[in-house]
């Protein structure tokens, strides 16, 4: 996508942006779009050590697990020590599991909601604690959080909460002008995607033309946390190229 994105920036070119889940995927995408656009990076992922940093430029590599509360304050800690400041927040890392609801025990619902609500919360909470007049938050939920399928119970509510938790983030963070809004992507093309059983069993049947890429939900990341999105909070952004529309 190149330098098409340098005409959304904010007026701080240099302001600092975290990325959770920025090892790959959506993450990456978003990483390459605020770095192309001049911000500097903060990217947390467990598997930071492998991440491919070419064209991110000034970019902060931190291993993170986002089950891991302590491991969570420090990423905040540490970006805060290197940058010494800290402008927008996108919270992309996710994780699915595929099961039935009723194969469901309490260690899978603790495991895949500490990573999809819990982590994102906490982080918008420092957010919120840290972020200047003009900060934004991205939330990447889903479309699952309106329609959903079978197996992927866990992963729906996640995604519902992380709407609802855009909701509360809006007013909660408007009296210090700091914006929040989430991104529905529909089917992209990620490994989560390819990876996934419901695709490869048929249940879920998604044709080549409703797969959109990961800068496709990059450029509205960007978009949302720049100044051209100065009146726009609270909101929820489906991204799926129509495809929920037909449903």
């Amino acid at each position: 996508m190149g330098r098409i994105f340098a005409g959304m920036v904010m007026p701080d070119e240099r302001r600092v942006v975290l990325v959770t889940g920025a090892a790959g995927g959506i993450g990456h995408a978003v990483a390459r779009a605020f770095a192309d656009a001049g911000s500097r990076l903060a990217l947390l992922d467990r598997a930071a050590g492998d991440m491919p940093l070419d064209g991110l430029g000034d970019a902060l590599p931190i291993a993170c697990d986002l089950a891991d509360i302590a491991a969570l304050d420090a990423a905040v800690d540490q970006t805060l020590r290197h940058f010494g400041r800290w402008d927008v927040l996108v919270n992309v890392a996710g994780i699915m599991l595929f099961k039935p609801i009723a194969e469901h025990d309490a260690g899978d619902w603790q495991h895949l909601l500490a990573i999809n609500l819990v982590a994102p919360a906490l982080l918008t909470g420092h957010a919120l604690r840290h972020l200047p007049t003009g900060g934004a938050i991205v939330n990447i939920a889903s479309v699952h959080a309106h329609r959903t399928s079978s197996m992927v119970a866990s992963y729906a509510a996640s995604k519902t909460a992380m709407v609802s938790l855009t909701r509360s983030t809006a007013i909660e963070g408007q009296a210090r002008g700091i914006r929040c809004n989430a991104i529905l992507p529909g089917a992209i093309d990620t490994a989560l995607l390819r990876d996934s059983p419901n695709v490869r069993s048929g249940v879920e049947v998604i044709e080549p033309a409703d797969i959109g890429q990961p800068e496709d939900i990059a450029a509205l990341a960007l978009f949302l946390a720049s100044d051209a999105a100065r009146f726009i909070t609270g909101a929820e952004m489906v991204a799926d190229g129509g495809r929920m529309a037909r449903l």
